[in-house]
């Protein structure tokens, strides 16, 4: 596979239009309320009659932060009392227990992810308590091969707690840095110290964890492509395993906190093509993959070797090694994608509570997917994880003619191909350099709930 990417300025400005990410497909605006608990567990004990029985991906939403990111588009709630931990907790081990029910107990929990909010917010006797409890419901990795991960505010972790999560079985951490400028920091309300991050870095590195990843946002008030530059050379000398590097998208009609940045502070789009191409360059000179959708990765980490050889995948949790896990999401707001199904949970605590006290799931919608969605998700899946498209390989899988099922498709491929973002012949499609940035746009070709106009309100590709 060709790795490279190309900066075609004119290119993204005329594609910089709003898309899905594609964590799913169909994407959660297709949620109803005609699919709940009953459903769900329904589909959800289907699964344990698969031959092989799919292994398990657990996602845990701990929504709790100790400050709020004014940029953060999260469900998450902002408070200091470090007690409102505990009776979510306590809810938390309630949903582990009537989930782990529904499932086969020979059915390994191959990926597991602590996701926030603020993972690390809780206390270290709550952690050890939350994994125990999934251990008693669930068949956890004990030999260290699954893919177990946390997202870690360097705020809020010291060397004690990156050894703790190591012995209770993490083996991967995600770092929240955004940038390292102290006049951006002050405008998003997120102080954060190098210090304190690359003693994370080091201790995980020092307790073994296998990959380390670091997110930053482009697009914050003050950046600009000196500033970014430093905070690049920082993070190149410091070689994480992975980088995502995400595009601030202000929309403060959605997101409250994101009402107290002052958008007269943000770069203009000009410059944050600049420093998207910036970001690009360097990172592909310090020996940075570009894995696709604003992530990067060292040739030798896991997500690298995944696409190289074929079999990357993408999800909730956004690109994954594991594609045969049926993905199961606890917490307030956490999605499910069992079988042929997703299923969300109820967003604010008192209704999660609720249910909970009920016994009863907190699903409040969901949608089982039909076999046009099922053909769609591997198109899109196909293409966002490998840049490539095999015509007969998918109509061989799905037993239809690919030219003739996705005619109108292909049509509309034809002005792609024109502007130099992909490669189109009879067989299929390649993802050509100038067109990896933009993979949403060719994606969205194969959308059909796009095709037939409804309206979305999604982030901008670029």
């Amino acid at each position: 596979m060709d790795q490279s990417l190309v900066f075609d300025l004119d290119l993204i400005r005329r594609y910089d239009k709003s898309g899905p990410r594609y964590t799913s497909y169909p994407t959660a605006v297709q949620f109803h309320d005609g699919f709940g608990e009953t459903q769900f567990r329904s589909r959800a004990e289907r699964t344990n009659d698969v031959t092989p029985k799919p292994p398990l991906s657990l996602y845990f939403h701990l929504p709790f932060c100790d400050t709020v990111c004014f940029y953060c588009a999260c469900n998450k709630v902002v408070t200091k009392d470090r007690s409102l931990a505990s009776p979510y907790l306590q809810r938390l081990h309630r949903e582990i227990a009537l989930q782990g029910a529904l499932f086969d107990n020979d059915r390994s929990v191959d990926q597991l992810h602590w996701g926030g909010g603020t993972p690390t917010f809780i206390s270290h006797e709550q952690m050890r308590e939350l994994m125990r409890v999934t251990g008693e419901h669930f068949r956890l990795r004990g030999d260290d091969s699954g893919e177990y991960s946390v997202e870690v505010d360097p705020r809020e972790a010291d060397r004690t707690t990156i050894a703790l999560l190591r012995e209770i079985g993490f083996n991967r951490l995600s770092l929240g840095v955004q940038d390292f400028d102290p006049q951006v920091q002050k405008a998003v309300n997120r102080i954060q110290s190098e210090d304190e991050t690359w003693a994370v870095l080091s201790a995980a590195r020092e307790e073994g964890f296998k990959s380390v990843s670091l997110d930053l946002i482009y697009g914050l008030p003050h950046q600009n492509l000196a500033r970014w530059s430093t905070t690049l050379d920082k993070v190149i000398e410091h070689r994480p395993d992975r980088l995502s590097v995400f595009n601030y998208a202000h929309l403060p009609d959605l997101f409250k906190p994101q009402r107290r940045i002052n958008a007269d502070e943000l770069p203009t789009p000009a410059e944050k093509l600049d420093i998207l191409q910036l970001t690009g360059e360097r990172l592909a000179r310090a020996g940075y993959v570009y894995i696709g959708m604003d992530h990067f990765a060292r040739p030798d980490d896991e997500l690298a070797v995944a696409q190289r050889e074929g079999t990357l995948y993408r999800n909730f949790q956004g690109y994954s090694t594991h594609a045969d896990c049926d993905l199961i999401g606890m917490g307030a707001t956490a999605i499910s994608q069992v079988g042929d199904c997703y299923a969300q949970n109820v967003r604010d605590l008192e209704g999660y509570y609720a249910c909970l006290d009920a016994d009863r799931l907190p699903v409040f919608r969901g949608l089982e997917l039909s076999a046009d969605d099922k053909l769609r998700r591997a198109v899109i899946t196909e293409l966002i994880c490998h840049f490539h498209l095999d015509f007969a390989a998918v109509g061989t899988r799905y037993g239809i003619s690919f030219g003739d099922y996705f005619s109108a498709e292909i049509e509309d491929c034809r002005a792609l191909e024109k502007d130099g973002l992909i490669a189109l012949s009879d067989s299929g499609i390649e993802v050509q350099p100038a067109g990896k940035l933009l993979i949403r746009n060719v994606c969205m070709v194969f959308d059909r709930y796009l095709r037939e106009g409804q309206e979305r309100r999604f982030s901008k590709v670029i």
